[in-house]
């Protein structure tokens, strides 16, 4: 259904039984996203905020809460755009097929943007930044952040919406040294096409025009996070995912989508940032205050009867979990396509994301030998690490399948064929000194940290274990051992307090252990970690205890490790130090006094009762 604006969309939800409206007046202060939160943690329709405090204006939240519902949204232009990223990487297929592929074709005639007339109305009112809905997420948040966001600019080199970025970069409008109406903050991270744009008018000595949109048909935000190659524009693919063309005019010099719900004009000037932060992000971690480039704004713009649509992260699965999934299902095989011999790639979500990547990939280098061990994948695994946003991939593990049986879907069963075939002397591949993700502070400073390739191929060299071998029961200083998965135990140990402590701590661990290297042969990882039991409870607490909170060159040892050669390795097993660092973000909380303000909306006479089991 090709969606007019985002009323339209919601209207469409509530007819098939996937919206509800809450009539009783909200706080944007942190009411607004407890209830999001509650609500989506049940699998929860999306919402409609009616009566929000402070605001004249509507909002709304979880409306891609889940994929089935983002998959109903775009139920009518889904299978055409696979078609067209398919048609992309095998353009064979559309002379082999002419007929099948036409739809496809015909679809892509809604990929041109379309200007509207310079006289036609823009939007309906001018207003203040102020007059937004002012969302405060999480209890630390530096203030009010706009959490769904469309951010356009422009090539000053290659004017014109054709040359353009749209990304989801985050937007402070209140709170730290931000003038209210005035200036707001503007986030980006590495690796995302604004920062190109923005380094070209710098190097002009010119301001970089920005334009921020919110709302509008559903399509428009699916596009700014959708990971399109440089070159191509958002709009066009919002366009077709939305089977509808991107209408846009321009305002003073400002792009403006004309079917946004809000927008938002300004310039960022050369050299002048502002504090921004802290925000909890969705790592599941604040994301700490960073000078961070400074909007300043010229207009803002509201249509009539806008909706001001939100989302909440936090440590997943959150609403953004579903536009990863949805992204997977759009473009199927488009990066397989890319890197070749790669079969899989699995970006794993509750590890945050980019701090852990499975893949399996191919061996076919040397078919003449009868010795099987990481050739190709060690090549491919290079190649993923080069590759757009999978460069910011800090742990990678990687192998392949020679019956085509494994998936990385199944996270442990995966983890566990990597655990079987591991040889700890020849199989950990380290990048010191290299760019992380910027939201992930277990690296030594900001955007900067390690990565490690696990790279394993080969037969089964081990059964893993599913007790806790007796060595280990009863280990001074390393306690309460817990099987997290065969082959994986988490020990509990004194808090981390310096990293000349911990190399003494794994020093100790190391004496109690190099002499049980036989009986630990079915243990390949060690984790230590604060508390043995939280990591052992699932395997969603592991992946992000463990990978969020390791920097791999600091935070991976061995026991009875050794460097040849410059390559590191270990006869005993692997250990990761997962504790909380003193340089770590403090993780996210809700508020307890606000959950128990949200009850009543859930209490019988409330909008959401019987919402939730």
């Amino acid at each position: 259904m090709a969606y007019k604006s985002l009323e339209t969309c919601l209207l469409d939800l509530e007819a098939n039984g996937q919206l509800v409206r809450i009539r009783e007046e909200v706080d944007p202060y942190l009411e607004m996203a407890a209830i999001h939160l509650r609500v989506h943690e049940a699998g929860g329709p999306a919402l409609l905020f009616e009566n929000v405090k402070g605001s004249k204006f509507r909002t709304a939240s979880n409306i891609f809460g889940t994929l089935q519902r983002s998959k109903f949204i775009f139920r009518d232009t889904l299978s055409l755009v696979q078609q067209l990223i398919e048609l992309k990487n095998d353009p064979v297929k559309a002379i082999k097929n002419p007929l099948k592929n036409f739809a496809a074709g015909m679809a892509a005639l809604k990929a041109l943007p379309l200007k509207n007339p310079s006289n036609k109305p823009v939007l309906f009112q001018q207003i203040q930044i102020e007059n937004i809905p002012q969302v405060h997420h999480w209890p630390m948040d530096g203030g009010a952040f706009v959490t769904l966001p469309q951010v356009y600019t422009e090539d000053i080199d290659e004017p014109g919406i054709m040359h353009a970025n749209l990304g989801m970069y985050r937007i402070q409008l209140s709170g730290n040294e931000y003038r209210m109406n005035k200036e707001i903050g503007l986030h980006y991270q590495l690796h995302r096409g604004i920062g190109v744009h923005q380094t070209k008018a710098n190097n002009k000595g010119q301001p970089l025009k920005v334009s921020v949109f919110a709302g509008g048909p559903p399509a428009h935000s699916v596009a700014a996070v959708m990971p399109l190659p440089e070159g191509i524009s958002e709009m066009t693919f919002a366009g077709v995912l939305g089977g509808r063309r991107f209408r846009y005019t321009y305002v003073d010099g400002f792009c403006v989508s004309t079917d946004a719900d809000f927008v938002i004009t300004g310039e960022v000037y050369p050299g002048e940032n502002k504090p921004e932060g802290p925000f909890g992000d969705h790592l599941g971690y604040y994301s700490l205050r960073h000078n961070f480039p400074l909007m300043k704004v010229h207009k803002v713009f509201a249509k009539k009867n806008a909706i001001w649509p939100f989302t909440v992260v936090g440590r997943p699965p959150q609403e953004d979990t579903s536009f990863g999934q949805l992204i997977h299902e759009l473009t199927g095989a488009a990066v397989q396509a890319e890197i070749p011999g790669l079969k899989e790639v699995h970006a794993v979500d509750a590890a945050g994301v980019h701090p852990l990547l499975l893949a399996i990939g191919s061996e076919r280098y040397t078919p003449y030998t009868p010795t099987k061990q990481p050739a190709e994948i060690l090549t491919i695994a290079n190649h993923i690490l080069g590759t757009g946003q999978l460069s910011l991939a800090k742990f990678l593990f990687i192998t392949a399948d020679d019956s085509n049986k494994l998936t990385t879907a199944n996270i442990q069963l995966y983890l566990q064929y990597i655990l079987q075939r591991i040889n700890l002397l020849r199989d950990i591949h380290f990048y010191t000194n290299t760019t992380i993700d910027t939201l992930d502070y277990s690296g030594t400073s900001i955007n900067l940290g390690s990565k490690v390739v696990v790279a394993a191929y080969g037969e089964t060299i081990r059964s893993l274990a599913t007790e806790v071998p007796a060595c280990l029961q009863h280990l001074q200083y390393f306690e309460e051992p817990e099987i997290v998965m065969p082959g994986v135990i988490a020990l509990k140990v004194t808090p981390f307090q310096s990293y000349s402590t911990a190399i003494k701590e794994i020093d100790i661990l190391n004496n109690l252990l190099q002499s049980k290297i036989d009986e630990l042969q079915t243990v390949p990882v060690l984790v230590i970690c604060d508390d043995a039991a939280f990591v052992s409870e699932t395997l969603r607490n592991f992946l992000w205890v463990t990978f969020t909170r390791c920097n791999p060159s600091h935070d991976i040892y061995g026991i009875e490790s050794s460097t040849i050669n410059k390559h590191w390795g270990c006869k005993g097993p692997l250990v990761f130090d997962a504790r909380i660092k003193p340089h770590h973000a403090p993780p996210v909380m809700t508020d307890a006094a606000t959950e128990k303000k949200i009850d009543k909306f859930f209490n019988k006479g409330g909008s959401l009762y019987s919402i939730l089991p």
